[in-house]
């Protein structure tokens, strides 16, 4: 079980520190410890009651009201918002959340699939997944979920992923083709997995190479095919030197080639990037590029 402090609480809930200070006071909606210094910490059964409040309170459900209701009422009113013909993503965002806490397979895929049935895949991953995952960040930076809960998160979204390229069944009708890749040592694949899913619906033809390539084979694949573009994504970089060693070889390598990159390492360097690798910061920049 994790404790939080009432700030990690905000940041995952979306409810002002303020706010929780008075819900907790006025309407004893969660009752959290304190230390020998008064400092409040909060458990998991906090985490959820606040997602479970702010999503009714964030669709205008007076706080006086929900404090009112049963646990069993609060579920019910929750999953008629969810069964809305089309839900707010914050409905989702939270309800992912706490399957996360909860470790709850069947529940998170019933989410996910409900999600991407009403809004569309695209949608889903753009204004649910993605935000879910910078709040699975907080959480992971301050240890608040353990290696576990980060990989149970990871391979059902990346299941997801793997579904929907797997159904874009037309052949390629453009004639350039993209090989995807993420660097050696690099593991963080959802983000390429997405930028496969629209690069392919797009009619181009995909060679999608994975996680952790070293660069011969990288170099080796690219000889035989000959593709137009690269795309790939950088989560770590380690040693800076290195890294910038390797964008000046892959520049060097794949002149010929148009070469995009994405991650948040790469802004952070990007005065140093070769002139040769083009940045992207979302997957709509990526298509924007594409299309020049």
């Amino acid at each position: 079980m994790a404790n939080y402090s009432i700030k990690e609480l905000e940041a995952l809930t979306g409810i002002k520190a303020h706010t929780i200070r008075i819900w907790e006071k006025r309407h004893n909606l969660i009752s959290p410890e304190r230390s020998e210094t008064n400092i409040r910490t909060y458990s998991d059964k906090d985490l959820k009651q606040i997602l479970n409040v702010s999503i009714l309170y964030n669709q205008g459900f007076k706080i006086s009201k929900i404090a009112s209701l049963t646990q069993a009422e609060l579920s019910s009113k929750i999953q008629d918002l969810a069964n809305d013909v089309k839900p707010e993503n914050e409905v989702f965002i939270d309800q992912l959340t706490i399957c996360m806490v909860d470790l709850d397979e069947d529940k998170f895929e019933k989410t996910l699939s409900s999600c991407i049935l009403k809004k569309g895949f695209e949608e889903t991953v753009d204004n649910v997944i993605y935000p879910f995952l910078r709040k699975i960040g907080v959480l992971w930076l301050s240890n608040k979920i353990n290696p576990v809960q980060e990989h149970f998160i990871s391979n059902l979204v990346r299941q997801k992923m793997i579904v929907a390229i797997d159904g874009l069944h037309e052949p390629a009708e453009k004639e350039e083709s993209i090989v995807l890749f993420l660097p050696e040592n690099e593991l963080h694949e959802l983000g390429l997995l997405y930028f496969h899913y629209l690069v392919k619906k797009r009619g181009y033809k995909t060679y999608y190479l994975g996680q952790d390539v070293p660069f011969p084979d990288l170099k080796k694949v690219c000889d035989k095919i000959n593709p137009d573009i690269l795309i790939s994504s950088v989560a770590y970089i380690g040693s800076e030197k290195k890294f910038i060693e390797y964008l000046a070889v892959v520049e060097e390598t794949f002149k010929d080639k148009r070469i995009y990159m994405t991650g948040q390492p790469m802004f952070n360097k990007k005065d140093v990037i070769p002139v040769g690798i083009t940045l992207f910061e979302k997957p709509s920049d990526l298509l924007n590029l594409l299309d020049q």
